[in-house]
């Protein structure tokens, strides 16, 4: 079946209304890009769609299809009613909330701003502490001690923390305890660290977004930065470190490392920030490191 077809872009035909309509999908792409942090060329890579078209989208100028902006829309992580609905961002709810708005008193819409504006309280709960999140190989250890020296932060290992409580090295505890033990060790050693520091840089095991409830507590009380590369950068910065483990004896191993990536991008992607380290060099993702924690306003 053909899914390419138009969007209706005026029900009554006019061709006023249809400038309006793609105006209104573009200037909601474009916002959505930029709250993403994506440039377009970024956002062409993600979404399959060309600069090109991109461009002309953004400016008001594309008749997109429903299967191209269904393919945006999952780039930018949003619904596609997000982009084609008449009452904006919102939806329903959006509608209600400004109609509710124009209906209040002075002094009840000074107070409804007053309290959109207030400090989100989940930011207090995570103080000046970051958390590293990606696959092995991404540079959360390297990245992570060169940030801290740099900004006189503590650094530790999550890792490393649960070795010293359980006494015995992560691969042994697993063995020993599966993993439903290790896990209720990581929870508790996020809760414990949380607890006694207000800032350091944390780096994560890669593992730690397959558990919901433990990625909760990690993004409510830690500023989660997630760095990212391609699958042939993580592998090869793993052998470079000298473990040869993930291509010994498998010659599937980079598919392997691949589907893993393709598993959990959508659940890294829950970090409020993102870091591409991909083709970088490492003073160049230290640079964009400290550039990304410096903008979160409170390291440094």
């Amino acid at each position: 079946m053909n899914t390419n077809v138009h969007i209706p872009v005026a029900v009554d035909g006019d061709s006023r209304g249809a400038q309006a309509f793609l105006a209104r999908v573009g200037d909601r792409v474009r916002a959505a890009r930029t709250a993403r942090g994506l440039s377009r060329k970024a956002l062409s890579e993600r979404s399959d769609v060309s600069q090109r078209y991109l461009a002309q989208l953004e400016a008001g100028d594309g008749n997109i299809s429903i299967a191209l902006l269904r393919r945006v829309a999952e780039a930018l992580d949003q619904p596609v009613e997000w982009f084609v609905g008449e009452h904006g961002p919102g939806g329903v709810e959006f509608a209600e909330l400004a109609a509710l708005y124009a209906r209040s008193s002075p002094g009840r819409r000074a107070e409804a701003l007053a309290a959109l504006r207030a400090p989100d309280p989940r930011a207090d709960a995570r103080g000046g502490r970051i958390a590293l999140i990606g696959l092995r190989g991404a540079g959360k250890s390297t990245l992570g001690r060169m940030v801290a020296a740099r900004l006189g932060l503590p650094f530790q290992e999550l890792n490393a923390r649960i070795e010293d409580a359980s006494g015995m090295p992560v691969n042994e505890l697993i063995a020993l305890y599966g993993q439903e033990g290790y896990r209720r060790l990581e929870r508790q050693a996020l809760d414990e660290i949380a607890d006694e520091q207000d800032r350091l840089v944390l780096a994560v095991a890669g593992g730690i977004v397959s558990e919901t409830d433990t990625f909760d507590l990690l993004l409510s009380r830690y500023h989660t930065i997630w760095l990212k590369a391609e699958p042939e950068e993580h592998m090869a910065r793993v052998r470079a470190q000298g473990d040869l483990r993930p291509m010994a004896g498998n010659p599937a191993a980079m598919d392997e490392l691949k589907s893993i990536l393709r598993s959990r991008e959508a659940l890294y992607a829950r970090a409020p920030v993102h870091l591409d380290t991909a083709g970088r060099t490492l003073d160049r993702s230290l640079e964009d490191l400290a550039a990304a924690i410096s903008r979160l306003g409170f390291a440094g």
